[in-house]
């Protein structure tokens, strides 16, 4: 029986403060993330990647080859409504029709434009490099998802409660979210998982919503 193909989208983001940034300007954020963190990223380790082709190289993965499988970002202006289909975007890939290139381009629509606080880092770390993409193409792996609930973490209430002014600075939110991801590969392979991821996202007034960062876990 072949071996389960890794699961994208469980690779932990690197161990610091993803939002770094935007405490220059929203020490509300960076207070109620960072004074409650938990752990490194989303929960889960990935699964063993499948044998790679013996045959040939990867062929050239770049923005032309492919169609993304990626959603264009919804014009919603509700931090938690944008975040449930933020994650449902993150946690959805289709290696059989979209290059990795493609994938991260597509991602890439959702971020913030305001440089001084996105962290595409945190964002493009969720997929594997070029040559794992690859393997999973091989493999015609692809993963649906189903979000659950969204909500705005404790400690993140807490902090606004404390100073609704704050969030004034840059209005960007910390809400979790909570799912279930389904992926799918060749002859007949599939696999669920549960999942949870905290999102920064920016919703100014009469604008619609983009994705600032993934952030670390944080206490519910």
């Amino acid at each position: 029986m072949p071996n389960r193909p890794s699961l994208y989208g469980l690779r932990r983001p690197p161990k610091r403060v993803i939002m770094v940034a935007i405490g220059l300007a929203c020490l509300l954020v960076l207070a109620a993330v960072a004074a409650f963190l938990t752990g490194r990223g989303e929960h889960g380790a990935a699964a063993p990647a499948p044998p790679a082709p013996s045959s040939s190289a990867p062929a050239p993965d770049t923005p032309s080859s492919g169609h993304s499988s990626v959603p264009s970002p919804p014009r919603i202006s509700d931090p938690v409504e944008f975040s449930k289909a933020a994650a449902t975007m993150l946690w959805s890939y289709d290696t059989r029709t979209t290059s990795q290139a493609r994938q991260l381009a597509g991602m890439k629509a959702w971020m913030t434009k305001e440089s001084a606080y996105g962290d595409w880092a945190s964002v493009s770390a969720q997929i594997p490099d070029p040559v794992l993409w690859s393997r999973m193409a091989d493999q015609k792996q692809h993963a649906t998802a189903v979000v659950a609930e969204g909500h705005y973490p404790a400690a993140f209430k807490q902090a606004l409660s404390d100073d609704p002014a704050a969030i004034t600075k840059a209005y960007i939110y910390a809400v979790t979210v909570t799912g279930k991801q389904t992926i799918t590969w060749a002859k007949g392979g599939s696999g669920a998982e549960d999942r949870s991821v905290t999102l920064a996202v920016q919703c100014r007034p009469s604008a619609d919503c983009t994705l600032v960062a993934i952030a670390p876990r944080v206490a519910p």
